[in-house]
């Protein structure tokens, strides 16, 4: 069953009425579940530590990805894209973060960069670029933050001008993930008229790029910095109005969208940390019986199996209400974020812990969980910016 047929399924089991949220998945979404799994359990789970080490996912992998139509897969189908639904896709983050957070990253910046284009493109730009995104044959990244701007995105030193039928941009971007293979970045800047979104490709007129390496976590991602010189491209490659460029464009959808994904990429990290103590703490022996078998030991796990399946179930409560279009989702995805971050955190604290000396080692993956999950708790709003603004937020009733 190709991942079209999983999503017309998907498609064709939704009821006319939602009555509210479900927690149990449809059939097509547990077939899409071990579909994604086994691609994982395959073609990304075996080599994460080696690409870690690298720092690079090999160019075979992402053709793997390209061809299993991940990449692109909440576009429409009318420009080559899956249709995903939104819990699906929630699936298919967590699995791949399952196996390696930095394959995951490469989704999620892909992703902001099309349905931020989809969203607020102009015609042309449309139908120039979004087929070749929803095939990810293009790959895009978001340019946002810089060597001194981070959470503060709205002061971003970045300029924009106008000349007639072309934007130049002059400014330096940072930390930005898969910048040293994107096609395509969305690159936030500020013009006399406020701030905008602009989409560079990566061969425009003064634009160059260089390698940053030694991250502590998501190694894989391949982060870049960006160097805009003069750089051109065509008045039409504005996304959305000058003066919402950072509150529309930038923050109410492609960051939007990177929190959902970070937030089950963040269960992932949790889950493949779980997996890792149950299957560790049943062979270990220790006392004359296996670890698993002490108070201390049992009580750890409990908290990982406990808010490990929470965070699950808050991400599902923000995916059903993006499916809905429900103006309570883009908060309750802050809330899940916030915890699903935390969480992993949390897990692979223990995970690191119950594996003594050999959590510790290179070779072992709980210490690659342990550096994935602390950047969860960094990327797409800190958690301490999302403490500052959740309190705010109008949370929807269950």
């Amino acid at each position: 069953m190709t991942l079209s047929d999983l999503s017309e399924l998907s498609a064709q089991a939704e009821p006319e009425v939602d009555p509210g949220m479900h927690v149990e998945l449809s059939a097509a979404q547990v077939a899409a579940r071990r579909q994604f799994r086994d691609f994982v359990a395959q073609r990304i789970t075996p080599f994460a530590d080696q690409w870690d080490r690298q720092e690079q996912i090999p160019r075979d992998t992402i053709d793997a990805l390209r061809s299993q139509g991940y990449l692109g897969a909440l576009l429409p189908r009318d420009v080559g894209g899956g249709a995903m639904d939104a819990i699906t896709y929630g699936l298919l983050t967590e699995e791949l973060a399952r196996g390696c957070s930095s394959v995951r990253s490469l989704l999620t910046v892909h992703d902001m960069a099309a349905i931020t284009v989809a969203r607020w493109g102009g015609p042309r730009l449309k139908a120039e670029i979004l087929p070749a995104l929803a095939s990810g044959k293009t790959l895009g990244a978001l340019a946002v933050s810089e060597p001194g701007v981070g959470s503060d995105a709205a002061s971003v030193e970045t300029e924009a001008r106008f000349e007639g039928e072309e934007i130049v941009l002059n400014g330096h971007k940072k930390w930005t993930t898969f910048g040293q293979i994107a096609d395509v970045f969305l690159v936030l800047a500020r013009s006399q008229q406020g701030l905008g979104a602009f989409l560079v490709n990566a061969d425009a007129p003064g634009f160059s790029r260089r390698a940053i390496q030694g991250m502590t976590g998501t190694r894989a991602s391949m982060l870049a910095e960006l160097e805009l010189d003069d750089c051109r491209v065509p008045a039409d490659h504005q996304l959305g109005r000058v003066g919402f460029g950072l509150s529309h464009v930038i923050g109410g959808t492609a960051l939007d969208h990177g929190r959902y994904s970070v937030a089950w990429g963040s269960v992932g990290i949790a889950q493949a940390c779980l997996d890792a103590c149950l299957d560790h703490t049943a062979e270990r022996q220790q006392g004359g019986k296996a670890i698993r078998d002490h108070q201390l030991v049992r009580r750890q796990l409990t908290e990982m199996i406990t808010e490990t399946r929470a965070a699950r179930l808050l991400c599902y409560r923000a995916g059903h209400l993006r499916r809905k279009r429900d103006p309570g989702a883009a908060p309750e995805t802050w809330v899940a974020k916030y915890f699903a971050s935390r969480a992993a955190v949390r897990a692979a604290n223990c995970a690191v812990q119950l594996h003594g000396a050999i959590g510790l080692h290179e070779g072992s993956p709980v210490g690659r969980y342990l550096r994935d999950a602390k950047v969860m708790e960094v990327i797409e709003g800190s958690s301490q910016i999302q403490q500052t603004f959740i309190p705010d937020f109008p949370l929807s009733e269950l």
